[in-house]
């Protein structure tokens, strides 16, 4: 009994033989340019994870919509062994928040140190503000605080680790984050590195550079920010009761995720100079 073979295939010609390579080697350009792609990524990450400040941390005379530090994925967790919260019930707002026509001079500073005492209804917390780097900033911020502005005004913004950025923002009486004293100014001492250890006291700001106001934040874990429109002004450092702001973060956000579950507010704001 014969058995049946196929037919032998026939040759392939040298063009189809030249075109099969160099369909070969187009395939391998392209996974070369897929991976080269997949290594950077690993690399640089893709930004996915980076979170925006929402548009409500700085202000922008006259309406001013404060889009606060922009995340990174550096950020470290607060500590997890904090003292319990002792918070009473937060005041109304400012029924008629006040207006200034044009930030206080530079030199109400006096480029000193200065100590602000932030009476809040979950205790107390006091900063060390540096006239010398900030003498803009610390300036407005004895200015606001001496004339009442902040008094029973909302910390309206917190971020958490998961969006990589720790901090609590505070500093606008109608509680939006579009509020502001009515003027701005510019960027001082913000660190080239973008580092911003746990207890630095900046300020928010919207994208344009001197729409520094009177919204603040208190970082609550060192954060790492990126450097890109001037980064953010720091002008001062929490020498007692950051715990208090870490106890605050640590029971997460409120139901619209922007304010803290638990609510914080600046009941007085009280300066003197050291």
């Amino acid at each position: 009994m014969s058995t049946l073979s196929p037919p032998p295939s026939p040759e392939p010609s040298k063009t189809s033989r030249a075109s099969s390579a160099t369909v070969l080697v187009v395939a391998a350009v392209v996974v070369a340019v897929i991976a080269g792609f997949v290594a950077i990524g690993v690399l640089v990450g893709d930004g996915s994870s980076t979170a925006t400040p929402a548009q409500s941390p700085p202000s922008t005379p006259p309406t001013p919509t404060q889009s606060g530090p922009t995340a990174s994925p550096t950020s470290s967790a607060p500590p997890s062994n904090l003292p319990p919260l002792d918070c009473s019930e937060p005041p109304a707002l400012p029924a008629n928040p006040q207006q200034f026509d044009k930030a206080p001079p530079a030199s109400l500073s006096q480029r000193a140190t200065w100590r602000a005492t932030l009476q809040t209804n979950c205790g107390r917390i006091v900063m060390e503000l540096d006239g010398r780097v900030a003498p803009q900033t610390v300036a407005s911020f004895v200015f606001l605080s001496q004339a009442g502005y902040y008094d029973d005004s909302p910390c309206h913004r917190l971020t958490t680790p998961e969006q990589g950025l720790l901090v609590l923002q505070c500093g606008d009486p109608t509680g939006t984050g579009s509020g502001g004293p009515g003027y701005g100014y510019g960027i001082e001492n913000a660190p080239a590195s973008g580092s911003y250890p746990a207890g630095t006291v900046a300020m928010a700001r919207a994208s344009d550079p001197n729409s520094n106001g009177s919204q603040f934040f208190i970082v609550y874990g060192d954060t790492t920010l990126p450097t890109t429109g001037g980064g953010y002004s720091i002008f001062g450092t929490v020498v007692e009761g950051l715990s208090i702001v870490q106890a605050v973060a640590a029971r997460g956000l409120a139901s619209d995720q922007v304010a803290p579950a638990q609510p914080v507010s600046l009941l007085s704001v009280s300066v003197e100079k050291l």
